[in-house]
């Protein structure tokens, strides 16, 4: 793979306005489809074939439910008792505004203090025009009497590009100091944006023909950026390396063909991690993970050929400035402390973040709703005062679907119940052959009683009862997720051991690589559940309100997780490997792979930390989450897993930690991440001097 990926370097160099070109060419191409092909996105969580998903297929069916028109609630509030004259110019003003095509009459408190008026539109949320919602938003109910709203077409949704402006900031700000020119360090920052590009423009065509999640531009975004940085930075701290001995054609090739390899590796095993996602057998978790992996992919692409070609561009403009400090470089000194107190530093390390994950261990997980919304909201405003007016479980009432024919005697069994304030009456379909009723829950939609009423319902054993409705779906996702998560977590590592085991021709590195990981991801589960459950410093993210987790959390954050934690085991890993390989003992091996990468991989960090923070300013809750969850477990990995554990435990292991069976080693293809091939090139004399020879 080396001597390949030397070539297309080579040639990018060589032909760096054709490859310019080629790049230009794709984004252009890609801007037109985007602008012509690209559809509306979706905020829906649904699981096609669930109990929930099939009732709701009845409703639309029988009753004309379900048609996909955006919804919402008008929600009044007064200290006196309001009335339904007094309401009737706000629901006739309702009925005016663009695109509704009903309002029901308004439903009363038991005091009357509050009420609401259901909004129903006759188009798809996101084809809401701004000129409706805000209509919507603008109307008042008079004197004394407050307006809140609720609901999918209350929502905006453009996008807020502020984090990914924080992020890029403080990446660039960090490439400066990192290679001290600005020309190096703008190079990572072009080339990542470059892919960034190119992936969401792919991701605005596909919006056309598939239905995406309002998420995925915002996760693949994170990612390609994250990704994208490091992996230029790595090539681009390479190539300067090698322009100490080599021109720079050469030099490029060289980068390409040994920091170029480690990326591949890298780049796939987050690729792996993302698309194993469709092992869920959720559609829309499926589409987020297929999207952001193939952003990935791009960033890789960028990385191997626009990243070559950019340099040609640079010339010598790149050239390492001369130390101005004598004595070892950080990474050694770090290195060598770490291996004279390797005991210590394991210990202290495990111990460290073994009391980060504890607050783990009492993890909640359910879907977002208005529950979790910022307090100053109209939407959480509207939420609190429903559940003041009407009960906790008015906002999330489950539907009964079933056989007119036991429509009855589930209304009285279910009204038996614990958890149950009202059941209300069938109401039967045009059609005479089935019945809907509605189940209102004593308790919050994302509580565990309201979930263990789901279950006790579904237990009665009542034939063609099923349950559905916005809580019900919830629940039945956050079981598909449970339940998908071991055999998703078993597939990732399974084929990551494998590639991993192909690049190092290591058992045991391997093993330490995923136990590694498995640390990292128990840290930021407790760090995710001390501040976004329990509140701990929400205040410093600008958290306004707490809840369970966002049931989609645990597996994206295995998924990727697991995909950056093996870029820095393959990026640092590997350089050690590379010395071991050239005839270094275990220990001066270490040192040497620290010296030369440990500073990259700081670097590297902390621009993903930085892009996955900028994301905590965000206002969708699982990217809020998710980014917070990653700029720390990234953290967690780089520098107290990869930078301290990992060389603690090579030394300890010695010779061992390189050990591969024999009859292993010969099944195995030669990937050659280390460039031995390349080594052999540089000692073999030209072809002229061989021709003379053989002459």
């Amino acid at each position: 793979m080396a001597t390949l990926l030397y070539r297309l370097g080579r040639f990018s160099f060589r032909r760096r306005r054709f490859t310019l070109a080629i790049w230009m060419t794709v984004l252009a191409l890609l801007g037109v489809g985007s602008a012509t092909l690209s559809g509306p996105t979706t905020g829906e969580f649904t699981i096609p074939g669930s109990e929930s998903s099939r009732a709701l297929d009845v409703l639309a069916e029988k009753f004309g439910s379900g048609s996909g028109g955006a919804e919402a609630k008008v929600v009044f509030t007064s200290g006196t008792a309001m009335t339904a004259d007094g309401l009737a110019g706000v629901v006739a003003e309702l009925k005016r505004i663009p695109q509704v095509a009903a309002v029901a009459d308004p439903v009363f408190s038991a005091d009357q203090r509050t009420a609401y008026a259901a909004v129903s539109y006759s188009v798809a949320a996101g084809d809401v025009t701004t000129a409706s919602r805000d209509a919507l938003l603008a109307v008042e109910a008079g004197e004394g009497v407050g307006v809140a709203f609720s609901g999918e077409a209350t929502r905006n949704n453009e996008e807020s590009h502020a984090a990914e402006t924080i992020g890029i900031a403080v990446a660039a700000l960090v490439l400066v100091i990192t290679f001290g020119s600005l020309v190096a360090a703008g190079l990572p920052l072009l080339t990542a944006m470059i892919g960034v590009g190119a992936g969401m423009l792919a991701i605005q065509i596909a919006t056309g023909f598939f239905d995406l999640s309002s998420s995925t531009s915002a996760l693949a975004t994170m990612l390609g950026l994250a990704v994208g940085i490091d992996y230029a930075l790595f090539v681009v701290s390479r190539y300067r390396h090698e322009l100490a001995e080599h021109d720079d054609e050469e030099a490029a090739g060289r980068a390409v063909g040994t920091a170029g390899s480690a990326v591949v590796f890298a780049g796939l095993t987050v690729v792996i991690a993302l698309a194993a996602l469709s092992v869920t057998g959720i559609p829309f978790l499926t589409a987020m993970g297929l999207a952001a992996a193939g952003t990935v992919a791009v960033a890789v692409l960028v990385t191997l050929t626009f990243v070559p070609a950019v340099l040609g561009f640079a010339g010598r403009r790149l050239y390492p400035r001369p130390a101005r400090k004598p004595g070892a470089p950080f990474g050694e000194r770090w290195a060598r402390g770490v291996l004279r107190h390797r005991w210590v530093a394991l210990v202290v390390s495990l111990g460290v973040i073994g009391a980060v994950a504890i607050p783990a261990t009492d993890l909640r997980l359910a879907l977002p709703d208005d529950s979790t919304a910022a307090v100053d909201s109209t939407q959480r405003r509207a939420y609190d005062q429903l559940a003041l007016g009407f009960g906790p479980g008015f906002n999330g009432p489950l539907i009964l679907v079933a056989d007119a024919g036991v429509a009855a005697a589930a209304q009285q069994a279910v009204s038996g119940l614990s958890d149950v304030v009202m059941v209300t009456p069938p109401v039967v379909a045009p059609s005479g052959d089935t019945a809907m009723l509605t189940v209102i829950p004593a308790s919050a939609p994302t509580s565990e009683a309201t979930k263990q009423l789901v279950h006790d319902i579904r237990a009665l054993g009542i034939a063609s009862l099923a349950v559905t409705g916005t809580t019900a779906i919830n629940i039945d996702v956050s079981d598909r997720l449970t339940s998908a998560l071991i055999p998703y977590l078993a597939i990732v590592v399974g084929l990551a051991f494998v590639l991993l085991m192909l690049v190092f021709r290591s058992i045991l590195v391997p093993i330490k690589a995923t136990v590694g990981f498995l640390l990292s991801v128990a840290a930021a589960f407790g760090a995710l559940v001390a501040v976004f459950q329990n509140g701990h410093l929400a205040g410093l993210i600008g958290l306004e309100s707490t809840g369970p987790i966002v049931s989609i959390m645990p597996i994206f954050l295995i998924g990727i997780l697991f995909g950056l934690a093996m870029d820095y085991e393959v990026f640092l890993v590997t350089r050690t490997r590379e010395e071991f390989v050239h005839g270094a003992e275990p220990n001066p091996a270490i040192i040497s792979g620290m010296r030369h990468g440990a500073r990259v991989v700081t670097a590297a960090a902390l621009i993903m930390m930085s892009v996955f923070a900028g994301f905590i300013l965000a206002d969708d809750t699982i990217i809020k989450s998710l980014g917070f969850a990653l700029a720390f477990g990234v953290a967690v990995d780089a520098f107290l897993v990869r930078m301290t554990i990992v060389p603690a435990v090579l030394s300890l292991l010695g010779r061992s930690a390189w050990w591969l069976p024999r009859w292993l080693d010969r099944l195995l293809p030669d990937v050659d991440v280390e460039g031995s091939s390349l080594t052999i090139r540089q000692e073999e004399p030209p072809a002229e001097v061989q021709e003379l020879a053989a002459a």
